[in-house]
């Protein structure tokens, strides 16, 4: 495979929003064609699933539980081993562009007020991110919760009595993007957050080797349950797997294994001899290569 840039709109993201993803990688795909690095790439097709308000990043990221703050996470890595991460930025549109700037940095993470300011010296303009569905999302988790902070994630994954998905309300999806230009590989991430979550809260997102890594030997997208992504360390586990010669598909299915059954978690996957992706409940992501395109 000569390039590629996949795309993905979160774990328990509708499979049906794949256009989403589909126009992320077109825009990855022009970046590439313009003889732009598979960074570069990686983080435009980001950007582009940030403006998009269907997903939990950039526009369209969750309230928290105060029903008003948004805080964002987002990272990029290169196979290079440049990395840039924001954690709870507030009141910009696109904070994986952020985190890039900041792999330009000696520094690799910039979080909350710094990391706004940040932006802000680097030119990114105010910007509200919220929006009627994240409004919708909030409600809806009101609705469940009498009490709010005295159910445990699993006591109301069981009691859940709605027609839509839990992970529908709860909005733990992160957006994502891997790239390959032919010689270096390259991963973003972008998440709005969970709804159930407190002031300051950081998932894996911007935390290096739980959400992304990339390396020579590929790259690797989580999207899911932060916290459990985190504690695994699990992007880079999965990294090591892609070094020790395991296919694309082969650690996907590992990766989806290593955590337990009732945890929501979504992967892409790439090598240089291809790419897989694929999520306990369901996916909206696409891929397209030189000569190969894919979503299942």
């Amino acid at each position: 495979m000569v390039r590629f840039v996949l795309c993905h709109g979160g774990a328990g993201s509708d499979a049906a929003d794949e256009d989403g993803p589909r126009a992320a990688c077109q825009r990855g795909q022009e970046i590439l064609d313009a003889g732009q690095s598979a960074l570069e790439a990686a983080v435009a097709a980001t950007a582009c699933l940030e403006d998009d308000v269907r997903f939990n990043a950039g526009t369209g990221s969750n309230l928290r539980l105060d029903g008003k703050t948004i805080e964002m996470d987002a990272a990029c890595m290169s196979s290079d081993g440049a990395f840039g991460a924001v954690a709870a930025i507030q009141r910009v549109k696109n904070p994986v562009q952020v985190a890039q700037r900041v792999s330009d940095t000696p520094h690799i993470l910039l979080a909350g007020e710094g990391a706004t300011a940040f932006a802000r010296r680097c030119g990114f303009d105010e910007h509200d991110p919220g929006s009627s569905r994240a409004v919708r999302r909030f409600e809806q988790l009101l609705s469940v919760q009498e009490r709010i902070g005295e159910w445990s994630l699993e006591g109301l994954r069981q009691a859940w009595n709605f027609d839509a998905p839990i992970e529908d309300a709860l909005g733990g999806d992160t957006v994502g993007a891997l790239a390959w230009d032919g010689g270096s590989f390259a991963a973003a991430l972008s998440s709005g957050g969970t709804t159930a979550a407190l002031r300051g809260r950081v998932g894996d997102v911007p935390l290096p080797g739980c959400g992304l890594y990339a390396g020579p030997a590929g790259a690797v997208a989580a999207t899911g349950d932060g916290e459990y992504i985190a504690r695994a360390i699990l992007a880079y586990r999965a990294y090591r797997r892609l070094e020790e010669g395991y296919s694309a598909e082969a650690v996907v299915d590992w990766a989806l294994a290593e955590l337990s059954a009732d945890i929501d978690i979504g992967l892409l996957i790439a090598n240089e001899a291809g790419f897989a992706g694929s999520a306990r409940h369901g996916m909206a992501w696409y891929g397209r290569s030189d000569g190969k395109e894919s979503s299942d």
